[in-house]
């Protein structure tokens, strides 16, 4: 039975006294904590009105530092009570003052997702309570947690690898169904897995060399064929990966749908529609969209980014042949182009020519789009074969012309059959690796040195060791984790 507790010392070296026998509590005298051991803390919600936010601290002195700032019904101490279990009780400040009424989630190391203790504290959602207990807990040891840093700890502490830890950003920031269910299996491994095989045909390869150097006078027993088959595995697997990148950029992204057309053909009248929303500025004045105007809607478990732009035409307006210029710029970017135009209008020569231009480019990602229905358009005195006319103030055909957008984005999608999806940080190491790997296959051919070729293969192991985090450098880890929320 305790008969009474009497804290000594510093919160660094603190001692708890239980029944006459002094027991160490977080005792280190004169050990200085490295950054990866220090206490972090952040909100893990985000900001904004709300019934509860969730304050995340990890790090070697959490149980000590949450001991201070807390108080338990029946004088009960954080440090004492069991790991993994959630415990009810208020945040105090130094004066014993109640700031909230809270539960705590307590997390022993190793354990956790960071390796290390762990404390969540679930607390009311106001700005000012947050701000109180994170001030209290830096008050007694922690400081703020810096983007990514609970993941960056969780790598470093083995308990994920860094394609993992991208992929928790990316289950974040998933903008489709698709891009979320991808992001759950990379999680789980799946880039992880294609990775480790092809870390393990180098690391044959490079065993294979080496053994070389012992049998190198016997001439009939030599590893070159060998070798060429497992970088040739290796190269195949990147070769395959390459076709589907832009699909999954689209299944990352989202699609992004650019309405091009003449000046007053219907194009922001149809993006409103689109929308269902007024989002841009409709009137009878030619030029009235000057720049290009984005935004975007979920549809069929899709991210879409609608894009409308300046209308077509020749102008000495400075600023409206700047928005044009954007146009085109924007047909480039698009996946899928509206080409937009307005049955009851003529079009002039020079806006028949763009438009021809833009079909003879552009065709296998436009559909064309009348804005009229009662009437029909020609292009360039050819009946676009795949157009639709549509009303943007009826609505007529506007159900069918989203079907037909989402026939484009199937057919967009319908090649990605990875069960990952890359960064661009993981294709360029992917492409680095490709390049170093047909530098060393045609040493294979002939006047074979096998020093060389192990010293390539070693550094083509330590290149795809920058993907999973095994031989990245610091600079380039902190590059990955700046583009985390602090929370995570």
């Amino acid at each position: 039975m305790i008969l009474g507790t009497t804290t000594l010392g510093t919160k660094k070296n603190s001692y708890i006294i239980v029944v006459g026998v002094v027991v160490s509590f977080v005792a280190r005298p004169g050990v200085l904590l490295s950054q990866d051991q220090e206490s972090i803390i952040a909100c893990c919600t985000p900001q904004g009105s709300g019934a509860i936010a969730l304050l995340r601290l990890s790090g070697v002195d959490s149980f000590e530092i949450v001991t201070h700032i807390s108080k338990l019904p029946g004088n009960k101490k954080i440090y004492q009570q069991k790991t993994h279990t959630i415990q009810y009780g208020w945040i105090v400040d130094t004066n014993g003052t109640t700031i909230d009424q809270v539960l705590f989630f307590l997390m022993r190391g190793p354990k956790t997702f960071t390796g290390q203790d762990t404390i969540e504290i679930s607390c009311h959602n106001n700005p000012f309570i947050i701000e109180a207990i994170i001030q209290e807990a830096i008050k007694n040891g922690a400081r703020l947690a810096q983007n990514g840093e609970f993941t960056k700890r969780s790598v470093l502490n083995g308990k994920i690898d860094l394609v993992q830890a991208e992929a928790i950003n990316e289950l974040i920031h998933a903008h489709t169904q698709q891009a979320l269910k991808q992001s759950l299996a990379q999680l789980e491994g799946s880039l992880s897995g294609w990775l480790h095989t092809i870390e393990n045909n180098l690391i044959k390869a490079l065993a294979l060399s080496e053994a070389s150097f012992e049998f190198i006078d016997e001439e009939d027993l030599t590893f070159e064929n060998q070798i060429l088959q497992l970088l040739s595995d290796v190269l195949t697997h990147i070769k395959d990966i390459k076709k589907t990148f832009d699909q999954q950029q689209h299944i990352r992204n989202g699609i992004r749908i650019a309405l091009i057309g003449a000046v007053n053909a219907g194009k922001s009248s149809l993006f409103n529609t689109l929308l269902s929303q007024e989002r841009a500025i409709v009137t009878n004045i030619a030029g009235t969209t000057r720049d290009a105007i984005e935004a975007g809607i979920y549809r069929s478990g899709n991210y879409w980014t609608l894009v409308d732009t300046a209308g077509l035409r020749q102008t000495d307006d400075v600023v409206e042949e700047l928005g044009i210029k954007k146009s085109f710029e924007q047909a480039h970017l698009a996946d899928i182009i509206l080409l937009v135009s307005d049955s009851l209008s003529q079009l002039y020569t020079e806006q028949k020519k763009i438009y021809t231009e833009l079909l003879e480019k552009y065709r296998s990602k436009i559909i064309c789009v009348n804005t009229k229905y009662d009437m029909q358009k020609y292009i360039n005195d050819k009946k676009e074969e795949h157009s639709i006319t549509v009303s943007s103030k009826t609505g007529h055909n506007i159900t069918l012309l989203e079907q037909k957008i989402e026939k484009k984005i199937m057919q967009l999608l319908k090649r990605s059959e990875s069960s990952f999806l890359l960064n661009k940080r993981q294709f360029n190491i992917l492409l680095g690796l490709e390049k170093k790997l047909e530098k060393i296959t045609p040493m294979l051919k002939e006047n074979i040195q096998y020093e060389l070729i192990s010293y390539h293969l070693n550094d083509a192991i330590s290149h795809i060791n920058q993907l999973t985090g095994k031989s990245i450098s610091e600079k380039g880890m902190d590059a990955v984790f700046r583009e985390f929320c602090v929370g995570k």
